[in-house]
C-alpha cells in the first residue's frame, strides 16, 4: 500500500529500529519479521503495565559491547520459521547480507508430530543448522535462542504439547551452542498473540502515545486460531465482562508513556485452517456447498479426516454462506449487549477499531486471486472484494481454478470458495465491518 509505506517511511521512530525498515517493506520480507523485531527491540514496557520490566533477550542483548545477535524460532500450526537479527551496540537492526534478516522455514508445524516429540524436535534441524551458520561461531554462545509455540500446540489434547516442548528444549541444549532457557521455549497463549500484534503495528504506524482513537484495531488469522485486539474507552472498560472463564477481555497497557484499555480475545478452532475443520463439521453429511464442483477427497486437519464433495449440483456461495455463518455461531446467544460470535464480548465497538490491520491468512488469500499485490507488504482492501473472487471462485471446477486465480497454491484449490466465504464472513457478520465501505488493511504474516 503506497501511502503506508510512505507513513512508515517518515516515522522517526521505526528509523531508530533500522534505517533499512523501509527497504525491508519494499521487498516483501514476512511481516512477522517486524512483529519479532520489536519484542527484541523494544523492552516489555511495551507490552506490559510494569515500566520497568524487561525481556530476557533484550537484557542479555544488552549485556554486550559491539554487535550481537538473536534467534527467534516461529513455530506455527502450519510450519516452523527461524529468524535470525543482528543488532548494532544500540539495538538497531543491522543487514545480515543483502537483507535485514535471516529467514528459513519448514512445513508441517510441531503440532503435526503431536504422537512423536522427537520427531517434531527433529523437524527444527534444519532451521537451526541454518542459524549456526549465520551467526558468528565466537558469539554463538552469547546468541539467545528463543522458541513461541502458537495455537497448533494450544490444540494438542492431554500433555503432548509439554512433550513436544521438551523434546525441541532437550535438542536446543544437546545440539546447540545457542543461548536458551527453558522458559524461553514456550507456548504464546491466544491473548499474548493479539497484543503482540496491537502492539508492534501501532508501534509502527507511530500510533502509541496517542490517544486511543488513534490507534489501529488489529485481527490476525493464523492457521488454527484468529486474534482481535483493539483499545476501547475508559467507560468501556469499567462495564467490561470476563469471559466464560472469568477471565478479563480487557487488559490495561502502559505503553510509551500512555496507558491503554486493550481488548482481547483469541478464538480458537476459527483460524483458516481450523475453520475449513469447523465448516465441514456443520454440514453434517458428505456433500458440502463449499466445495468446489469436480473435487472428490479428504480434508485432514487435527487428526480427523473430513470428505469433501461439492453436492451434484455444484459449490454454491450462498450456501456455502449461510453453513459458514453456521460453523461460526453467529446466532449464538449472547450473554451480553454485543456479541461478535460463538457468544463473545466484541468489546464495545469504538473509535479504537474504526481502522483495522488485517494479517497472515487475509493476506496470503487475498493475494491468490488478486486482491492484494505481492509486490507490496500490504495493501487495502474491502471485505466485498473477498466475497466478489467468491463468486467467481464458487462457480469454478476444481480443474478450472488455475486458469481464472493463477496464483492459488495447489493444496487451496480444493477449498478457495470456502476460504474466501470464510474470509468475507468472519470480517463482516463475526467482527461486524462493514462489507463495501470500509477499507481494511491487510498485511502480510508468516
Amino acid at each position: 500500500m503506497d501511502h503506508l509505506l510512505h507513513h512508515l517511511h517518515s516515522q522517526k521512530h521505526i528509523k531508530k529500529i533500522s534505517s533499512n525498515r523501509g527497504k525491508m517493506l519494499n521487498q516483501n520480507s514476512h511481516f512477522i519479521f517486524i512483529i519479532l523485531a520489536i519484542f527484541l527491540v523494544l523492552p516489555l514496557s511495551l507490552l506490559s503495565k510494569n515500566v520497568n520490566a524487561q525481556i530476557p533477550l533484550r537484557r542479555h542483548l544488552l549485556s554486550h559491547e559491539s554487535e550481537h545477535y538473536a534467534v527467534i524460532f516461529d513455530a506455527g500450526s502450519t510450519g516452523s520459521r527461524v529468524h535470525v537479527f543482528r543488532f548494532d551496540e544500540k539495538l538497531g537492526l543491522l543487514p545480515i547480507g543483502n537483507n535485514i534478516e535471516y529467514f528459513m522455514a519448514t512445513e508441517p508445524g510441531l503440532s503435526s508430530y503431536a504422537e512423536d516429540p522427537k520427531a517434531a524436535a527433529n523437524s527444527l534441524e534444519p532451521l537451526l543448522d541454518g542459524a549456526e551458520g549465520v551467526v558468528p561461531q565466537e558469539l554463538q554462545s552469547e546468541t539467545p535462542l528463543e522458541l513461541g509455540a502458537t495455537a497448533g500446540l494450544r490444540m494438542l489434547k492431554g500433555d503432548a504439547a509439554e512433550k513436544i516442548l521438551q523434546a525441541v528444549r532437550n535438542l536446543v541444549k544437546n545440539q546447540s551452542t545457542f543461548h536458551s532457557k527453558d522458559q524461553w521455549v514456550t507456548i504464546l497463549d491466544g491473548t499474548q498473540e493479539g497484543s503482540y500484534m496491537w502492539a508492534a503495528i501501532n508501534y509502527l504506524l507511530g500510533n502509541l502515545g496517542k490517544d486511543y482513537k488513534s490507534t489501529t484495531a488489529t485481527i490476525d488469522l493464523g492457521g488454527g486460531s484468529v486474534q482481535m485486539a483493539y483499545a476501547i474507552s475508559n467507560e468501556q472498560f469499567a462495564q467490561a465482562p470476563k469471559n466464560e472463564d472469568g477471565e478479563p477481555y480487557v487488559q490495561q497497557k502502559h505503553l510509551m508513556s500512555k496507558d491503554y484499555n486493550l481488548y482481547v480475545h483469541s478464538y480458537l478452532n476459527y483460524g483458516q485452517l481450523a475453520g475449513r475443520a469447523e465448516i465441514f463439521k456443520a454440514s453434517r453429511n458428505e456433500s458440502n456447498p463449499c466445495a468446489l464442483e469436480g473435487y472428490d477427497g479428504y480434508y485432514s486437519y487435527g487428526g480427523v479426516d473430513y470428505k469433501v464433495k461439492a453436492p451434484k449440483k455444484g459449490s454454491s456461495w450462498k450456501r456455502c454462506r449461510r453453513l459458514t455463518r453456521h460453523a461460526l455461531k453467529i446466532n449464538a446467544k449472547c450473554k451480553i449487549e454485543e456479541c461478535t460470535f460463538n457468544g463473545v464480548w466484541n468489546g464495545g465497538g469504538g473509535d479504537g477499531q474504526k481502522n483495522i490491520h488485517a494479517s497472515s491468512f487475509f493476506y496470503d488469500i487475498g493475494a491468490q486471486v488478486g486482491i492484494v499485490d505481492t509486490k507490496f507488504p500490504s495493501a487495502l482492501a474491502k471485505p466485498i472484494q473477498y466475497l466478489n473472487a467468491a463468486k467467481v471462485a464458487c462457480q469454478t471446477n476444481v480443474a478450472d481454478i488455475k486458469s481464472i486465480f493463477p496464483k492459488t497454491q495447489d493444496r487451496n484449490i480444493p477449498y478457495l470458495c470456502m476460504d474466501l466465504i470464510y474470509e468475507y464472513t468472519l470480517l463482516v457478520d463475526g467482527f461486524d465491518e462493514s462489507s463495501n465501505n470500509k477499507p481494511v488493511d491487510k498485511t502480510k504474516a508468516q
